[in-house]
């Protein structure tokens, strides 16, 4: 079975680059990709024809069968009832789960309409979770007219032991991380004194 492309990559290029910038002392204190958590929550008066299609569209996005999750209590102020649908959820492993990495970090994000980096925050724990709002900026996807767009949550979780270290292992991978602003000098000739100030980094 052939290794894939990413996995690849990341072992002979990315954990190589890592042990000599982060002084791992060998290739097993390197950390890498552990799962990716595929999550969309079903709105309380969604009929079982649209969980299907949740299950159906999620299925290609990930090459995995998704499962549904359900209540496992009523809760009467969000109207939902015991064992009703609330989300679908596949968790990525393996071969599955670096094809996935792929197509999100070099197709589907770089198509976003004026596309300009994901945050930069992750969870404290060194894994990262993405906002999907639309899921159609997946090329697998074809968009019928009337249907309703589908929210995803991505995590992206590593074994990584802080955000740091999850970071440059995402950044290594590719993951279009949004940079600071270039830092702006004023003109001498403006009446108040030049200044250089950078921008923030937003996450």
């Amino acid at each position: 079975m052939s290794v894939p492309t990413l996995k690849k990559f990341y072992l002979e290029t990315v954990v190589p680059e890592l042990i000599k910038v982060r002084g791992y002392k060998n290739p097993h204190q390197v950390p890498t990709i552990n799962k990716i958590v595929l999550n969309s929550r079903i709105d309380s008066e969604a009929d079982k024809n649209w969980v299907q299609e949740v299950v159906k569209d999620i299925t290609i996005i990930s090459g995995q069968k998704p499962v549904i999750t359900r209540a496992k209590t009523s809760v009467a102020n969000f109207k939902v009832r015991e064992n009703m649908p609330v989300a679908v959820m596949v968790t990525l492993r393996g071969p599955n789960m670096w094809d996935f990495l792929l197509r999100l970090i070099a197709v589907t994000l770089p198509n976003i309409r004026d596309f300009r980096g994901v945050g930069r925050k992750l969870d404290g724990r060194g894994s990262y979770n993405l906002g999907i709002a639309d899921h159609t900026i997946f090329p697998e996807i074809t968009m019928e007219a009337g249907r309703k767009n589908i929210g995803l949550d991505i995590a992206i979780v590593t074994t990584a032991s802080t955000d740091d270290e999850g970071r440059e292992l995402l950044r290594q991978l590719g993951m279009p991380f949004r940079t600071a602003s270039v830092p702006v000098v004023k003109k001498p000739d403006e009446a108040k004194p030049a200044a250089v100030e950078a921008a923030p980094v937003t996450a």
